[in-house]
């Protein structure tokens, strides 16, 4: 499926929630979620730990199915589907704990992310290295992370900052329009969450984003809006400056965290 296949229909949002819910046994976690998010906007998803950030992470990306409700992506039902088949459609994500293959080079993990969406299924009558279209998509994303200096090292023997920023080449390297991060400045040090802002910006230009993030600085140095999301419930979705003055915000979740957001930017 090409770049123009998945583009949104006429008049769709890029991502959709429609009523959706998740239950594990009599416990409620996600309580009827709508969220409607444009092509090209930037949303963090704050709230507090067991709000059900992950979960509802989970519910989009396919690894988990909905109670009830919907998902839609690019005005396309995507709820029930695998998180294969969710990826081939146009959502891509990044995991908590790093996801990459360590015992492969940074270009040939590059290399393996581009495959399928140039049109590569699996054969094993070819070498990578004589598929100059993937070639030149890997280097790109290289140049796109800023790691072509580690072009051949291990990923395994990357820094961690690395590891995360390889994650994200991945992450972007299948062509999808609709970007799932989860906390992706997690363990890192001010100094190197700055830089990783920026090449977040960088690298999801013209693409829709959504990252859970504990990080208020982060937050609202990213973010175009953001959802809160307590027990299961989106109880504001607006703009970083509407969502700092918001009360019910404060007292649910914010309270004394106002005043390290606004230093955040900073930092």
């Amino acid at each position: 499926m090409n770049a123009a296949e998945r583009a949104p229909a006429a008049g769709a949002w890029a991502l959709e929630l429609k009523g959706l819910r998740k239950s594990f046994g009599k416990t409620d976690i996600i309580r009827g979620v709508d969220l409607q998010v444009a092509a090209g906007e930037r949303v963090a998803i704050i709230g507090p730990n067991g709000a059900g950030k992950s979960t509802l992470f989970n519910l989009i990306s396919g690894r988990l199915v909905p109670s009830s409700g919907e998902v839609l992506l690019n005005g396309q039902r995507i709820d029930g589907k695998r998180p294969f088949e969710v990826n081939r459609l146009g959502l891509s994500r990044s995991f908590q704990i790093t996801n990459i293959f360590p015992r492969l080079s940074t270009y040939e993990n590059l290399r393996c992310a581009v495959l399928w969406s140039l049109g590569y299924r699996y054969t094993f009558l070819r070498f990578l290295s004589q598929l100059d279209d993937v070639n030149r998509r890997a280097d790109e994303l290289l140049e796109m992370i800023h790691l072509e200096r580690k072009r051949d090292v291990l990923a395994t023997n990357l820094t961690y900052a690395e590891q995360r920023a390889l994650e994200i080449g991945i992450t972007i390297g299948g062509g999808a329009n609709v970007i799932l991060l989860d906390e992706p400045t997690a363990g890192m040090s001010k100094s190197e969450t700055r830089r990783f802002i920026e090449l977040i910006k960088e690298v999801t230009v013209g693409k829709t984003l959504l990252t859970v993030e504990h990080d208020m600085g982060v937050v609202f140095g990213l973010a175009d809006k953001i959802a809160v999301v307590v027990y299961g419930e989106v109880i504001a979705f607006d703009t970083p400056e509407k969502v700092r003055a918001n009360q019910k915000v404060q007292e649910a979740y914010l309270g004394s965290h106002i005043a390290d957001a606004q230093a955040g930017g900073a930092r």
